[in-house]
């Protein structure tokens, strides 16, 4: 029987303004799939005009411009309804759906389709749940020790995966999808056994756990930072947001 981590596998990322998931828009989105490995990935994008404007810093990790969204971006209310229906999609077909650091893009986008649909993204799931695998958490958890930084570009440099345009959406999450496939056989022994949906469940878990330990590391760093415990989505929508 064919391991979940060398099976169908999508992926999905986004482009932001920002880091801030209660107020900050998503400017361009991508879900990738792949049925196995080596095979030809399909790509679908989206770029979307926020109908905000885009900080400068923002343009310069992704290179989208205010300009050059305003002209050719599409309106968010119906982008954030054709990527919510996509992803509902592939959970009806039981496809694990690959999302780097899931509690940003996930929240993003159930952010925005409070903001343009009057919808939660966990409206879309009622029938059939999402499986989702975060390489973020996986490799802290499965190897918890190792020093140094944990970001896409460092797990692709730690798992031999290429990043061929790092933050364009396609490219991270083909990246991300990679990172866990190869994560996956390096340690088989611990996952292989594991389907996706209890998968999902444990990473709540150790999410849970990794972020307690980061709260207890700011704590004696004499940080007031807060760490959200919530995985694969902070489920609570603030009045001011």
């Amino acid at each position: 029987m064919t391991c979940w981590y060398e099976g169908p596998l999508a992926a999905f990322d986004t482009e932001t303004t920002g880091v801030d998931v209660e107020t900050d828009r998503i400017v361009s989105a991508a879900v990738v799939v792949q049925d196995a490995p080596g095979t030809r990935p399909r790509v679908s994008r989206w770029l979307v005009n926020p109908g905000v404007p885009v900080p400068e810093a923002a343009t310069a990790v992704h290179g989208l411009t205010e300009e050059h969204l305003q002209r050719n971006g599409r309106w968010p209310a119906p982008v954030m309804y054709e990527i919510a229906e996509e992803l509902a999609e592939h959970a009806a077909m039981h496809r694990p759906l690959v999302v780097m650091n899931a509690p940003f893009d996930l929240t993003l986008l159930d952010r925005e389709l409070r903001r343009h649909r009057a919808s939660s993204l966990d409206r879309w799931f009622e029938t059939a749940p999402l499986h989702v695998l975060d390489p973020r958490v996986l490799d802290k958890h499965l190897d918890r020790y190792r020093k140094g930084r944990r970001t896409l570009t460092d797990l692709c440099a730690h798992y031999g995966v290429t990043l061929d345009g790092a933050h364009d959406a396609a490219a991270d999450a083909l990246a991300a999808l990679d990172v866990v496939r190869a994560l996956g056989r390096r340690f088989a022994t611990r996952l292989e056994r594991l389907t996706p949906a209890e998968l999902h469940t444990l990473q709540a878990t150790w999410h849970a756990a990794q972020a307690r330990g980061l709260q207890a590391w700011f704590a004696r760093s004499g940080s007031e930072e807060a760490v959200n415990q919530d995985w694969p989505l902070r489920p609570d929508l603030p009045a001011a947001a």
